[in-house]
């Protein structure tokens, strides 16, 4: 679709929106996690990871993501709505993609520990009464390094603790 300025709206440049969501988290001690729902080639909700902060195991990007698009539409129902969020879905917030009826699920980064679209296991093949099309592999290698240099990080930071004590 075009944008003014013969600017095209890709999967890239909504998941490049994403990686902004993770790059906040992270810059806050979060799990660098992003994700943004898009309707008509226009984002109309951001998420972004905050387990850590609000000491909430339910505060996914994904489910921040929901939870705001469908304040922004007054809607529990995102039927046409696409989610680009830069790591795979875990099982709780493929159960809110499935009740939310989200259209679309896009992913940058497979996660082999928990992923849900197809890693671990794709819910989505099971019998649940909305399926959505998933898509990944979407700038793959900057959201596993966004990832992977935050647990790198952490992990040294650690180590410097351990050394301290």
């Amino acid at each position: 679709m075009e944008l003014e300025n013969n600017i095209y709206y890709t999967d890239e440049y909504f998941m490049s929106e994403a990686l902004k969501e993770a790059k906040k988290a992270s810059d806050k001690g979060e799990v660098p996690v992003g994700a943004v729902i898009v309707l008509e080639n226009e984002i109309i909700a951001r998420g972004r990871n905050r387990r850590e902060s609000l000491n909430n195991a339910l505060c996914h990007a994904e489910i921040e993501a929901i939870n705001n698009a469908c304040e922004k539409l007054k809607s529990w129902r995102l039927l046409d709505c696409k989610l680009y969020v830069t790591l795979e879905p875990c099982p709780m917030c493929c159960g809110a993609i499935i009740n939310s009826r989200l259209k679309e699920i896009i992913y940058g980064a497979s996660d082999k520990k928990s992923g849900s679209c197809g890693s671990v296991i794709n819910l989505f093949d099971l019998p649940y009464n909305h399926k959505p099309s998933i898509k990944n592999g979407i700038l793959h290698k900057e959201c596993s390094e966004i990832l992977s240099s935050f647990f790198k990080l952490l992990r040294k930071n650690k180590s410097k603790k351990k050394d301290v004590l």
